[in-house]
C-alpha cells in the first residue's frame, strides 16, 4: 500500500469523470507546507521586534480580551491548555504579561503589563506589515476566498463538545 502523503504528485487531481474531480494526496501535508511558508513570513517581519507571531497573536489576545484564566484563553485562541501554557512562557519571561490571582481566589489570571502593551503596539505596525504583504502577494481575491474556505472547513471539522477529538 502507497503512502499517498510521501507521493511526490500529492498536489495533483485524478481525472475521473469530467468535472468531478478526485483529490489525491494529503491534505494534512499540504496545509502543513502552507502554514510552514506564512508562519516564517510572518515571523520574519514580526520577529524584527522581538516575537515570533504566535506570540504576537497571544500577546494581543491577552491585551484585547485580559485579565482571563488561562483556559478561557485557550478556548478562544483554539489551543490546547498545555499549548498556551509553553507559548505563555516567553512571555511571562519578558515580563510581557504577567498571572495575578482569579476574582474567585481559586485560579489565576493573564495580563499584559504595561510593557507587553507597548511591545504589541509595535509589533502591531509589523504585523500589519507582513499582512499587507501576504495580501499583496496572494492577491486579495484569494486571501478572501482562502479565509472563507478555511472558515467553512474549521465549521465542518469542529468536533462535538463531548468528542475526543476536542482535546479538552
Amino acid at each position: 500500500m502507497t503512502d499517498t502523503c510521501a507521493t511526490p504528485d500529492s498536489s495533483t487531481l485524478a481525472v475521473g469523470v469530467p468535472g468531478d474531480p478526485k483529490p489525491q494526496g494529503c491534505t494534512n501535508l499540504k496545509l502543513r507546507q502552507l502554514t510552514r511558508a506564512v508562519g516564517a513570513h510572518y515571523d520574519a517581519v514580526v520577529g524584527q521586534c522581538g516575537l515570533t507571531g504566535t506570540q504576537y497573536s497571544l500577546l494581543s489576545h491577552v491585551v484585547k480580551l485580559g485579565p482571563l484564566r488561562p483556559v478561557e484563553l485557550a478556548r478562544v485562541m483554539k489551543v490546547s491548555p498545555s499549548t498556551l501554557s509553553r507559548n505563555l512562557q516567553p512571555l511571562l519571561d519578558a515580563g510581557w504579561i504577567i498571572t495575578c490571582p482569579g476574582s474567585d481566589g481559586r485560579g489565576h489570571q493573564v495580563v499584559a503589563t504595561e510593557a507587553g502593551c507597548t511591545k504589541r503596539k509595535e509589533a502591531q505596525m509589523r504585523w500589519r506589515e507582513a499582512q499587507e504583504a501576504i495580501n499583496h502577494r496572494l492577491g486579495p481575491d484569494n486571501v478572501v476566498a482562502l479565509h472563507a474556505l478555511l472558515d467553512t472547513c474549521m465549521d465542518l471539522l469542529a468536533a462535538p463538545p463531548d468528542s475526543p477529538l476536542n482535546g479538552d
